[in-house]
């Protein structure tokens, strides 16, 4: 390995400390594109969260790229509040799966992941988004928290990729000056598993 690749990988590491403070402060919502491996089901293990506990996956802090970071809206129910468990419900009508197959084996292995609305249950996007049309501060507020977060990763963000177009709206109207901001549909759509990874390869 090349001294510059030596010394970017050492910048981007994130260490056990900050693991920490982001799971504490920030895992009801945020959660990492790792996942167990599937079984013999597309579903299978997807809500195994021993892969996301540095004391069982010894190779976790390793695996972690903080630099790129995938936004949801917001929840879609909220029941028991697990740290990072978003992204990996094993709720059997949650399409979480997709982004499994999507991402594994990929440079986006590991990457951050959040909702850009924090801890607000609301399974209809068009009804999000119009709350957030009658209360502007909800977003204005929640927006701030999302810049606090991607922050706490502790190094420079080269790209959030947005699942759908209503957060994809979001992030525009508010960062499109400050970040590289990338649009892909959301796992939830009538889509294929095979053909949502061949859409994220195109990133």
């Amino acid at each position: 390995m090349c001294g510059f690749c030596a010394v970017n990988l050492y910048n981007y590491l994130v260490n056990l400390d900050t693991f920490e403070k982001i799971k504490n402060k920030y895992g009801d919502c945020g959660s990492w594109a790792i996942w167990a491996q599937s079984g013999d089901k597309p579903k299978s293990n997807i809500g195994d969260l021993t892969v996301l506990d540095p004391s069982i996956n010894k190779k976790l802090l390793s695996q972690l790229k903080p630099e790129y970071v995938f936004v949801g809206l917001n929840f879609s129910s909220i029941d028991e509040l697990v740290p990072f468990a978003n992204f990996h419900s094993p709720s059997p009508k949650a399409q979480d799966f997709k982004i499994r197959f999507a991402l594994r084996n990929t440079d986006y292995w590991g990457s951050y992941m959040t909702d850009i609305i924090k801890n607000f249950e609301e399974k209809k996007s068009n009804k999000m988004m119009d709350v957030l049309n009658e209360d502007k501060n909800l977003e204005n507020r929640n927006i701030e928290i999302f810049l606090e977060e991607i922050e706490s990763l502790g190094v420079p963000n080269k790209k959030i990729i947005a699942f759908g177009g209503d957060t994809y709206k979001i992030l525009e109207r508010n960062l499109k000056d400050k970040y590289n901001l990338v649009k892909v549909t959301h796992y939830s759509h009538f889509i294929s598993k095979e053909n949502y990874r061949y859409e994220l390869a195109k990133i």
